[in-house]
């Protein structure tokens, strides 16, 4: 059987009561040479008495267990960005249609100068309900090609992802005859969107003395709309100065809607521009999925930093005790951890946000805060609100463990080299720490408690205390929205 990754955990909580011969790193080690253990290779520590990433065999699991009694043994787990699920499809129309096949092509413009759009899927779908169809991306030329059976002469539903920079698009009862182009509409930060709509546009001075953690894919430096005062890459084997973006550009846009710090309309301006930012890369370089140790390291060094709020848009994976752990130290030095309630489409709320010591965020949306033949349509559902504009997003996951709703449904935000328009709990997410970085920019003497539980419980219920209720059911949206 070959070596397998496990985080090793003291027997209770996120640091060992002592460093022991139980899990204090030479006595953890002497003991394994004592008992005559194979080879365990330890990778990384998140200190003396914290986790510790190791390398070994599951067999020799037991006899660890054995040779350091109360031992945790964890196995490595991974989390992924919490964005809305594209709609992809899932049969062929060559099972309904059968015969002859013929080529079709759709070409994909900028609408606002006519250059083609790299890199964007497009999806046909000639059943819509039943997720009939095929995809292609676009090349350099902005063509994206397909093969359709002959009997099939239109399409339900064509809809565009854009890789950044534009809104996607649907179209629906489309011909499929001659090449169709397909117009986008470029992703601008003076797009009056659902963020303007709740918040309006948020002072200068917002978020000030208030200190916010993006965990996530990093932040891009030096895009002009970002300040990002410091941070760590926790990933292991890479070097921990390098926070900024890791190429998926996911914790960029959320940056920007917590702390982007432009000036409209050329700029964007998030909820709580004076806010310090610090980002903290879990996900590798190029890669979309976070370990739970990397996940747990960024939350420890958010917390040495003296975070205020940690934002987690990120989730997916099952209940995991090294994040849970990690969640609980944060709370325990007066940080509170803001986390994406998932995006499987009202399935429960996903780990980490499940953790009851962690602030669940479902995605909300309203009509009319994004084009209205982009794909975010697509994502109107009920429960609507009170106001019957708004909606609890379709691909938006509920349960009792909800804290809060926020805007997260066609978002526009920061990206690295400009700007991008996204939805899921991973927008939704920023909007509450954002909202929450601006009212206790307002509570300097709740901000000045010694950092322990108390003062984490206390932010917790000045800004559950001050929420808004919007009509979607304790399920949907907890508390309700966030206040300034």
């Amino acid at each position: 059987m070959s070596v397998a990754l496990f985080v090793l955990m003291p027997p209770s909580g996120f640091r060992a009561a002592s460093v022991s011969l139980s899990f204090g790193l030479r006595g953890l080690f002497g003991a394994r040479r004592r008992a005559g253990l194979p080879p365990i290779a330890l990778l990384d520590a998140i200190s003396e008495d914290g986790p510790k990433l190791a390398a070994f065999r599951p067999e020799y699991a037991s006899s660890l267990r054995a040779a350091c009694p109360g031992l945790r043994i964890e196995p490595l787990r991974f989390f992924r960005p919490a964005l809305a699920p594209r709609i992809r499809p899932s049969v062929s129309p060559r099972t309904a249609a059968a015969g002859r096949l013929r080529r079709w092509r759709a070409r994909v413009v900028d609408d606002a100068t006519g250059e083609p759009v790299f890199e964007a899927l497009v999806v046909v779908l000639t059943r819509a309900k039943e997720r009939a169809g095929v995809e292609a991306a676009t090349d350099a030329s902005g063509i994206a090609r397909f093969s359709i059976p002959s009997s099939i002469s239109r399409a339900e539903q064509i809809l565009v992802y854009p890789k950044s920079g534009f809104w996607g698009a649907l179209r629906r009862d489309v011909l499929l005859d001659a090449t169709k182009e397909i117009r986008l509409r470029p992703a601008e930060p003076s797009w009056p969107g659902a963020l303007a709509h709740f918040f309006g546009g948020a002072p200068a001075t917002a978020g000030r003395g208030v200190r916010v953690g993006v965990v996530d894919t990093g932040v891009a430096r030096g895009h002009p709309d970002l300040a990002v005062a410091g941070g760590r890459n926790t990933v292991v084997g890479e070097k921990p100065d390098d926070y900024g973006d890791n190429g998926e550009g996911h914790g960029t846009h959320v940056a920007g809607i917590i702390a982007g710090r432009g000036t409209p309309p050329r700029g964007l301006r998030g909820l709580a521009p004076s806010a310090e930012l610090r980002s903290y890369r879990v996900f590798p370089q190029g890669r979309s999925e976070a370990s739970n140790y990397a996940i747990a390291k960024a939350l420890d060094a958010a917390t040495k930093d003296e975070c205020d709020l940690v934002n987690l848009s990120l989730g997916g994976g099952p209940p995991d005790p090294v994040v849970r752990a990690a969640i609980e130290h944060a709370r325990d030095h007066g940080a509170l951890v803001f986390a994406a309630a998932g995006n499987e489409r009202r399935s429960p709320v996903s780990f980490p946000a499940s953790d009851s010591l962690a602030l669940a965020v479902s995605a909300m949306g309203r009509e009319g805060t994004f084009p209205s033949d982009s794909v975010e349509t697509l994502e109107i559902a009920p429960p609507r609100g009170a106001d019957r504009k708004n909606f609890l997003a379709a691909f938006s996951n509920i349960g009792v463990e909800m804290d809060f709703t926020a805007p997260g449904v066609g978002i526009v935000s920061t990206w690295p080299g400009g700007y991008a328009a996204l939805s899921g709990t991973s927008m939704a997410c920023p909007a509450a720490a954002g909202a929450a970085a601006a009212r206790l920019s307002r509570a300097q003497p709740l901000l000045s408690r010694a950092r322990d539980a108390e003062r984490s419980a206390r932010m917790a219920a000045c800004l559950l205390g001050a929420a808004r209720l919007l009509g979607f059911g304790a399920k949907g949206e907890g508390q309700g929205m966030p206040t300034l």
